[in-house]
């Protein structure tokens, strides 16, 4: 089973994730770990993505779908994959589809988190306050929302058209919402 996992900033998506990797058997890839792993790694791709860090710049579609090639080619994901965290934008999108349609391994279906945008914003705010996380101010996440809708939020309309997109409710107990994306793939 390969999926891609979508939602706004704070829908939940890790946590989600981390659950269906143990209950579907298959790896969770983060694209924030793939790029992590590999700067700590230092392979080729990943000294290009810390350069590209270090300067204060975003690190390329080229880099990234590299990144997810990369990691597609090792055996444990030939059973299949949660993609969390890409494709953000449809580019992305169409250059996912792309390479997996390349490698023989489509996307079977496209699960999206839905949730109101201020459970997000409290949701967010409590993290921020049991984590200590600066980046999840009010203003930073109403922000991060406002270019998730306009960037992230057509990658579903993508998904929609080609028939795989299935939008789940992302409020409630994290046992329940895990059970509803479950359901989502029988």
């Amino acid at each position: 089973m390969r999926i891609v996992l979508l939602g706004p900033p704070g829908s939940g998506k890790g946590t989600q994730a981390a659950m269906l990797k143990e209950r579907l058997g298959v790896p969770h890839i983060s694209t924030g770990e793939l790029l992590r792993a590999a700067v700590a790694d230092g392979t080729e791709l990943g000294k290009k993505a810390k350069a590209a860090m270090d300067a204060g710049q975003l690190v390329s579609d080229d880099l990234m779908l590299g990144l997810i090639e990369e990691k597609l080619g090792r055996p444990e994901v030939a059973p299949g994959f949660i993609l969390d965290g890409y494709p953000r934008n449809l580019a992305q999108a169409r250059a996912l589809d792309e390479l997996l349609d390349r490698l023989g391994q489509p996307i079977d279906r496209a699960l999206e988190l839905t949730v109101d945008e201020e459970q997000i914003v409290q949701r967010l705010a409590k993290r921020a306050e049991e984590e200590g996380r600066s980046d999840d101010t009010e203003e930073v996440v109403r922000n991060r929302l406002a270019v998730y809708h306009e960037q992230t939020a057509p990658v579903s309309s993508h998904y929609e058209e080609k028939g795989i997109l299935v939008r789940v409710d992302g409020i409630g107990e994290i046992e329940t919402i895990n059970q509803r994306l479950a359901d989502a793939l029988a």
